[in-house]
């Protein structure tokens, strides 16, 4: 399976209607959580559902999904929407209970209470693993990334996506003030606010490179692809500069499938 295979058909809807679009929802993300996360999860299960089907040529309908931070219920709504068996994995059983009126959609899911980085499950027990946007939250990212592989049969897939620390998005709610810092932008932030962010740097919010995640990827011999994942398809080609990717990809798509017993028949990112 050559890379071009896969991002043909994402690239569809890799369009610059959809990034600004996605854009245009993150300044919901504290006064209308519901807007901004339901958006966010129905995007990301439409490209779960682009990347399998440049693999394998199919709907992922039927397939089980292990979803490592997953949170409230927005991402299990879209994925049962999808017709996919949703398991989500959570440390923190408050976050699994954020939002009381969850979409009903929820009930057909599973949640286990267990740490990404010690996954409470069988090697090759998933059809799909994916992790949007925690991989910055935790001091072993690649120690996530491993566990993501493992779990995941041959031949499946593992979408591993983080806000890069160097991008616009980086500081999270501390806003552009981590280009000073991380420690300096959570101070301010307290003084501001007078309590610490919820992604405090150094406790539950991390510097993840660009460059850290490609090279970790890459030494798997899995990688199948590594994108942008807010940008439309024209500009993909800035995950391939060192130092500009760094500033101008905002958040990273890793795309990984464990080689079949006979080996692996992808090329590289």
């Amino acid at each position: 399976m050559a890379v071009t295979d896969v991002c043909d058909v994402l690239a569809r809807r890799a369009t610059l209607t959809r990034s600004i679009k996605l854009l245009s929802e993150f300044r919901f993300e504290q006064r209308d959580p519901a807007r901004f996360y339901g958006a966010l999860a129905a995007d990301t299960a439409a490209m779960v559902a682009d990347l399998w089907r440049g693999v394998h040529g199919t709907s992922p309908a039927g397939c089980t999904l292990l979803d490592v931070g997953g949170g409230p219920g927005y991402f299990a709504a879209a994925f049962a929407d999808a017709g996919v068996h949703y398991i989500g994995v959570e440390p923190d059983p408050g976050e699994i209970h954020a939002v009381p009126a969850a979409p009903a959609a929820t009930g057909a899911a599973t949640y286990v209470r267990a740490s990404g980085t010690a996954l409470p499950f069988a090697d090759a027990s998933v059809d799909i693993c994916l992790s949007s946007n925690v991989a910055e939250h935790v001091r072993e990212p690649w120690r996530l990334g491993r566990e993501m592989l493992r779990v995941t049969r041959p031949g499946g897939l593992v979408v591993l996506s983080y806000t890069v620390w160097l991008g616009p998005f980086g500081g999270h709610e501390t806003g552009l003030w981590h280009y000073l810092g991380g420690a300096r932008a959570a101070a301010r932030y307290t003084r501001k606010h007078g309590h610490a962010p919820k992604n405090n740097y150094g406790s539950s919010l991390f510097a993840v490179s660009a460059g850290a995640g490609l090279q970790w990827a890459a030494s798997t011999g899995a990688l199948l692809a590594a994108f942008p994942r807010y940008h439309p398809r024209w500009s993909w080609w800035m995950t391939r500069v060192p130092v500009l990717r760094e500033f101008l990809v905002s958040n990273l798509v890793l795309v990984l499938m464990p080689p079949t017993a006979t080996g692996s028949t992808f090329a590289g990112r």
